[in-house]
């Protein structure tokens, strides 16, 4: 290198070297010189040596399964409060500090792809909702249930309508049939808690109303502001299910053997038994239709 009064005397050798070694890149320091035998210093000394920057600490590559799922969890992120329509590749590779290119070396389909790995994802979640113990009060583990439902459609709050429910420009069969499996998996483990293994045409039809019921008001509890409370959503869905089981039992043998079975577990102290306390003084008001 040169200077307006000449030309700088060359530096010796070890002194060239380390001044190549110096510029790091902005997350990796500078080759400094060994304080003891250990494996990092030696490592940092060999770096020296071929020229190159020694680096902080070893880089673990993503796997492939690792990367997609990261990709995916941004992309539940990001379609859990908007819809699709209304999300780019561009904002997921932001979102999951990669870039686009390499959203779309793991999603070729584009965003399409990409929103039917997320549903599947969450539809994966949505499916585990109803698995329950099958002991104790029926009413108690449709509770817990529900309030696993209920957090699901809270957090993921206004984006639980494009995320599960349709209404989206980005619907298409395969994800109205990722959609219809989270409610078919839904009714079979609560037949499953009815333990009733080959149900009836009309006690499989009340579980799959009762399931369309939970999803509507659902999004209807959204829609007000998430207001009743959420403790009190659930227990009103609940009661739900044991009306409806009720009404369906005066004309469906089996769904009153299943209901009978279920009461007998149920005590005065619980939800079942409140139940009855408040709709007995209203039904003995219409004693008039015996």
């Amino acid at each position: 290198m040169t200077s307006g009064s000449g030309t700088v005397p060359a530096q010796p050798a070890a002194t060239t070297t380390r001044a190549a070694a110096s510029p790091a890149a902005p997350d990796t320091p500078a080759a400094t010189a060994p304080t003891s035998d250990t494996p990092a210093a030696n490592a940092a000394a060999a770096a020296r040596r071929a020229g190159r920057p020694a680096r902080r600490g070893a880089y673990r590559r993503l796997s492939v399964e690792e990367r997609r799922a990261q990709l995916i969890a941004a992309a539940l992120g990001l379609f859990a409060h908007r819809a699709p329509e209304e999300v780019s590749l561009d904002d997921v590779a932001t979102a999951a500090g990669a870039s686009r290119p390499l959203v779309y070396r793991y999603f070729p389909g584009g965003k399409q792809q990409l929103y039917e790995a997320a549903l599947r994802s969450a539809a994966d979640e949505l499916e585990l909702c109803f698995a329950e113990p099958r002991s104790g009060p029926l009413t108690v583990r449709l509770g817990r249930g529900l309030d696993r439902y209920l957090a699901f459609v809270d957090e993921r709050d206004a984006g639980f309508s494009a995320l599960l429910q349709g209404g989206s420009v980005a619907d298409t069969s395969r994800t109205n049939a990722i959609v219809d499996e989270v409610r078919r998996a839904a009714a079979d483990q609560i037949l499953l808690h009815l333990e009733v293994a080959e149900p009836s045409p009309r006690l499989r039809m009340m579980v799959r109303t009762w399931i369309t019921a939970v999803e509507a008001a659902s999004l209807m509890w959204l829609d007000e502001g998430k207001q009743p409370p959420m403790a009190q959503l659930r227990d009103w869905l609940v009661d739900h299910f044991v009306a409806l089981m009720a009404a369906t039992s005066a004309s469906d043998p089996q769904t009153a053997r299943v209901l009978r079975a279920a009461l007998a577990l149920e005590t005065a102290e619980g939800q079942a038994g409140a139940l009855a306390r408040r709709v007995m003084p209203v039904l003995g008001d219409a004693s008039h239709l015996l």
